[in-house]
Formats: structure tokens, C-alpha cells, sequence
């Protein structure tokens, strides 16, 4: 296969796997905010959340996920296999990716919490967790980009201040809309 040709379905591959990274939690906030809600609004608004939350999950996220990494590892094998010891930042990469793997089963956790009508975290603490995929995703590209030991320093610096930045505008904002 085209180095290429696997280069673009591995970026497709993750815009449609961050797309549902990026909506999933906000969509967690929604449904813990329902909650508040008469009984009759809270009951049909979780019911839409959970089939959202669902369809969202199994039809989008999981497919990409696995799709992501099969293009992700093939290109490893065609292109650095050979000197893959030498590429610490492709070792950095990877490891961010099993982290964002990691976010992704902390979602479906969330989900099947909700779905049991156990909301764990409160639409703060959600809106706050929404932001660790941005966070992962500046991590990896900078990385990607980079390729090399003094930029991947000046990126992950990047990424700690980009990081402290998300998470202070997060507050404002929850300041803001509680002063209103």
C-alpha cells in the first residue's frame, strides 16, 4: 500500500476519532445538567443523551479508534520499523496515543455510569475532562511535527503552557456563568 494513500487514512481516521472525543463529554455535561430538571424532562432528555452517548461511542468513536491505530501502526512498520529505537519522539507519540486510548475507555466508563444514573463527576469536573482531549491532541502534534529532541522539549514546554492556559480559561468561564 501507498505510503501516502495510508498517511491520509490515518488522518481521517483521527479527525473522526477526536470528532467524538471532542463531543462525547460535552454531551456528558448535558446529561448530568438534565438531572436538575422536572421528572419528566429529566427522563426524556436522559434517554436522548444515552442513545446519543451510544450511538456516538459504538458507531464512530470505537471504529476510528481501532482504524487509527491499524493505519498508525502499519505506517510505524513500513517506515521506522527498521530504526525504530532511534525515534524517541515516535516513542513519545505512542505514548500519548495509549493515553488518549485511555480517555477513550474512561468515556465509555462515564457512559455506562450515566446510563445506570450514577453521575460521578459533576458538569464542572466534565467540562474540565473535556479538555484533556485538546491537551493529548497539541501533545501529538507537536511531536509529529517536531521530530526532534530540542523542538520536542519546546513543544511539550508548549504543551504545559498551552495546558495551565485550557485549564485557566475553564475556570473563568465557570466564575463568569456563575456570577450571572
Amino acid at each position: 500500500m501507498d505510503y501516502n494513500f495510508l498517511k491520509s487514512l490515518h488522518i481521517i481516521f483521527v479527525v473522526s476519532w477526536f470528532a467524538g472525543l471532542f463531543y462525547l463529554p460535552r454531551l456528558l455535561v448535558y446529561h448530568v445538567e438534565a438531572q436538575d430538571k422536572d421528572v419528566q424532562a429529566k427522563e426524556i432528555l436522559s434517554k436522548q443523551f444515552e442513545k446519543m452517548e451510544k450511538l456516538l461511542f459504538n458507531a464512530i468513536m470505537i471504529p476510528a479508534m481501532w482504524l487509527t491505530w491499524l493505519t498508525g501502526l502499519s505506517m510505524i512498520y513500513l517506515t521506522w520499523w527498521d530504526n525504530f529505537h532511534a525515534h524517541g519522539w515516535l516513542h513519545l507519540k505512542l505514548a500519548f496515543v495509549v493515553c488518549i486510548t485511555i480517555y477513550h475507555f474512561v468515556c465509555r466508563h462515564l457512559i455506562c455510569k450515566f446510563r445506570a444514573a450514577e453521575f460521578i463527576l459533576t458538569s464542572g469536573q466534565l467540562r474540565l475532562f473535556n479538555e484533556i482531549a485538546t491537551i493529548l491532541l497539541v501533545a501529538v502534534v507537536f511531536l509529529v511535527i517536531a521530530k526532534n529532541t530540542f523542538d520536542m522539549v519546546v513543544g511539550i514546554g508548549g504543551f504545559i503552557a498551552f495546558a495551565i492556559v485550557i485549564m485557566a480559561a475553564v475556570t473563568i468561564v465557570k466564575k463568569i456563568r456563575s456570577n450571572a
